[in-house]
Parts: structure tokens; sequence; C-alpha cells
């Protein structure tokens, strides 16, 4: 039984139906699959010795035939807010960032899908690191499964990660075959399970990669807007002049909503930038009201940035007067900010310097742990 016949790869790099395929060429029974979904994607427990129903041998086959370490958390930070922020070790020696950020009734992991980005927009830190390759599949679904058994052994038995959202390091959509197939393992019942009402994927505006949305499982998109005129959105995004709001409008229309659902476009409120009335204005104009829900994110300052963060009447003044004229607008509350790990603040490289050597970027953590 310890015959070894494929590739060992991590047994969630496996689409679900790879993995049927392949535990079968194993010889194994029905039900083996049935355990590791139960064991390792819903309860995030490696511990194989509390897999009774599997039998030594079989458990030799799978061993011999699949990995199933996960990710190393090498670094996680609380910040005063109770967002946690994971520095997760790649097998490259390379790293990524995730974040989990608590709210009322969910626990939300912010994930990454590559290391770096290749977008650089000028008001992202992690935009400043350059784009140094994708993530495989296994190193975006690894995230999700080493930060949710981390929580488990750490903090609380209970501990449960309930939404995804694509906002971390990279642009999803140019990673898209491989952050497909994590989308597919993440809502797969024969997975990880999550509803596709909780994941949503955050794009800067790649026009060909969007044009494909329909092959995506049903998920949320939100759009990283930011600017309603052509030259500040080009000066904010360099997207934007290949892909420009008329062409990335033109392919917006072509998604397809369910009843009931919106796209979020994600609006980064700078001060004396695009905070004043003509920007209001050009939001209505741009905007479908019934198909659309508008997120102010106020600038989170990082070191080196040269935009600052609007004052808070400012950012309630321009949540009112979207209200006035008829738009769901929200204000993302900005968390873990103390510990670089709101929105536009990750980036590794900056980290490493100071995460090997033991120390942190901010003194207003309040609880860190260095692991070996």
């Amino acid at each position: 039984m310890s015959l070894k016949i494929m590739e060992k790869r991590p047994i969630y790099d496996y689409s679900p139906t790879e993995r049927n395929k392949a535990l079968l060429s194993l010889g194994l029974p029905d039900f083996i699959e049935k355990e590791l979904d139960k064991w390792f994607f819903r309860k995030k427990d490696l511990d194989q010795s509390k897999w009774t129903k599997i039998s030594k041998e079989h458990k030799l086959l799978l061993n011999n035939n699949f990995d199933f370490n996960l990710p190393k958390v090498v670094w996680q930070g609380l910040s005063s807010d109770g967002t946690r922020k994971f520095l997760i070790g790649l097998e490259d020696g390379n790293s990524v960032e995730a974040v989990a950020i608590p709210a009322k009734d969910r626990l939300t992991l912010c994930i990454s899908s590559q290391v770096g980005c290749a977008i650089g927009c000028t008001f992202c830190h992690t935009g400043t690191q350059g784009l140094t390759r994708n993530l495989k599949v296994y190193e975006i679904v690894g995230q999700f499964l080493a930060v949710s058994q981390w929580l488990i052994q750490n903090v609380s038995k209970e501990s449960r990660l309930t939404n995804i959202v694509f906002m971390g390091q990279g642009e999803p959509l140019h990673n898209f075959k491989n952050v497909k197939q994590a989308v597919e393992l993440f809502v797969s019942q024969t997975g990880i399970a999550l509803s596709k009402t909780k994941i949503t994927l955050s794009t800067s505006g790649l026009v060909p990669q969007i044009e494909k949305w329909e092959e995506f499982p049903d998920i949320n998109v939100a759009i990283s807007l930011h600017a309603v005129r052509d030259d500040l959105r080009s000066q904010l995004m360099p997207i934007n002049k290949r892909h420009d709001l008329k062409r990335l409008f033109d392919a917006l229309k072509n998604i397809p909503l369910r009843t009931s659902r919106r796209i979020t476009y994600e609006y980064l409120l700078i001060a004396n930038l695009n905070d004043q009335e003509q920007d209001i204005e050009g939001l209505c104009e741009l905007l479908p009201r019934k198909q659309s829900k508008i997120n102010l994110i106020p600038f989170n300052e990082y070191p080196g940035s040269d935009y600052k963060r609007p004052s808070n009447e400012q950012v309630l003044w321009f949540q009112n007067e979207l209200h006035k004229r008829g738009y769901t607008c929200t204000i993302r509350v900005t968390k873990g900010d103390d510990i670089l790990a709101a929105c536009g603040q990750l980036k590794t490289e900056f980290e490493k310097v100071n995460i090997w050597d033991g120390q942190r970027v901010s003194p207003k953590v309040i609880e860190t742990n260095h692991y070996e």
C-alpha cells in the first residue's frame, strides 16, 4: 500500500474533480474523499491520528501521493482593533501577507494573489514593491487554510473565517487562471464550501479579463475606481492609460448581475485630489444607481506616501452628498493601520528587513509573535 503512482502535490492544489480522479486512480474507497473534506478542508485539522475512519494503509498511500503540509505563518501581529496581519512564507523563500479582519458577524480574510504587483498604483504601498511572480493555486488556498489553522490553534477552537476578499497583494485578474481555480475550491461543496456571496474579488480594471468574467464562479466583484476623470485616474492608476474609463465601463456592462446583486465601486478618498463636489457629480454621471454600491476608502498613509488622508468631516460630507443623490454609499472602516495592515499598506519587501531580526515596523502593535 506504499505505492507512489503520481507526482506529489499539495492536496489543496487539486480541483475537486482532479482530486476525485486522483483518489480513484489510487484505488481508494469513496468515503476517503468525504473524510478529507471533513478533517482537512472543513475542520483544518492536520492531526491524522484523529482521522480514525481512514486506515493506516490508506493514510500511507495518501501521504505518499499528496502533500498535506500548509504554508508557514512566519510572523503575525495583532492590531489594537483586533485585526491580525500574517506573513506567510512560501517554499521559494518569498512571502506574502494576509489579513484577518473582524466584524460583528464575520471574520474576513484579505488574501494575496501575487508576490508584489505589476499595476503600479501610485497610492498603494504594494505597488512600490513591483511584481515578483504569480501565486500558485495552492499558495492562494494555502493562505486561507494556514491562517484558519493558526487561529484555531492559537486563538480559539471555534475561530472560523467566514469571508474572503481578494484585496491583498497583487491584481487577481492578472493571475486569472490560478485565482479562478482557487475560487472554485473555496466554493466547492467537496472543498472549503464557502458561499459564493461571501467571496469578493477586487480588480483595478483589466478589461480583457473582465470580459471573461462569465468563466468565474458567481462571486462578488469590486472595481477599484478612485477617479472619474481619465487624466486623474491615469495619474493614480497607470493601467487606465491602456484600459480607460470608457473601455472599463463597456466591459462592466456585460457582467451578469443576479437579482439584488450589485457591483461595488471602491473609491479611495485622497485629500484635495478627488474629494470635491466635481468628483461627486462625476460619480453620478458614471455609475447607474440601482446596480452600484460605492465604498469610500479614506486614504491610509504609509511611510513615504505623497498623498494625505482627508478629514473625517470631509469623508462624511462626501458620503452624505452621494446619499442625497440616491446612491448606496458606505465608508470602509480603517482597520489594522497601526501594523500597516490596512487597505493599500501591504508590502512584504518592506517588512522583511524588520521581521527577520524579530523587530516590528510600528511601535503601536500590542502583540507580536516571531516564528522560526
